[in-house]
């Protein structure tokens, strides 16, 4: 496993009733237009009971017929991938995935505690409502990661799952599953490592790894692969 990649602790800590789960910091270096995946240390390995990776579902876009593959490695919590959600990913769906040329899969990095409960809550509408409760959280991140307390973040997180029409008590549940939040941990991990990926945004086309781009950039490289 790259040595630059956290490992999230496995207590959890009770906070207004729900199970939360505590982990590293983010640093963001903005001279490369990523976030970098920091060394973590005084924290526990993630325990492997209860962590079953496989079970964790995809979220994709696109065709499965799809010429082009491109996986993104995101944290919600990354103001960089919402820079990127917002300039790049909008307008690669309308041009790539919607017309058939892309097959768009995110998978999620975890800097920090707040990635994993936002990740939690945008899957806690299944992969019909992924995508929209994604971008809801990188456009509104700003504001939700400042909220204050870790209370009032889960408190905003909470808002976003109710705008999507999800009924609190699904919320609830959804953010204490310990086993889901192993899951997506140990998930998180497993391709961090097998893809290498030390930074976010990070894209893997087709098989090829490649850093934040701009869409001009991006639209380069596809157009020669097709």
């Amino acid at each position: 496993m790259n040595r630059l990649i956290p490992v999230i602790a496995a207590a959890a800590v009770a906070v207004a009733g729900g199970a939360y789960w505590m982990s590293s910091t983010q640093t963001a270096t903005n001279s490369t237009a990523v976030t970098t995946l920091p060394a973590v240390s005084n924290v526990q390995q993630v325990s492997s009971e209860g962590a079953e990776a496989s079970e964790i579902v995809e979220m994709v876009m696109g065709s499965d017929d799809a010429p082009i593959t491109i996986i993104e490695y995101a944290s919600f919590t990354c103001p960089h991938c919402a820079t990127f959600h917002e300039s790049v990913l909008k307008p690669l769906k309308a041009d790539y995935v919607d017309t058939g040329k892309v097959k768009f899969i995110f998978r999620d990095v975890y800097f920090d505690r707040f990635g994993l409960w936002a990740s939690m809550v945008a899957r806690c509408g299944g992969q019909e409502r992924f995508f929209g409760m994604a971008d809801y959280l990188m456009e509104t991140q700003s504001e939700w990661t400042r909220a204050g307390d870790p209370v009032a973040i889960s408190d905003a997180l909470r808002k976003a799952g109710r705008l999507a029409g999800l009924e609190d008590d699904t919320l609830q549940a959804c953010l204490q599953d310990e086993d889901k939040a192993k899951a997506l941990v140990a998930w998180f991990q497993e391709n961090a490592a097998a893809d290498d990926i030390s930074a976010t945004p990070t894209l893997i086309i087709n098989g090829e790894k490649h850093s934040n781009m701009s869409y001009k950039d991006l639209r380069e490289i596809l157009d020669a692969q097709l």
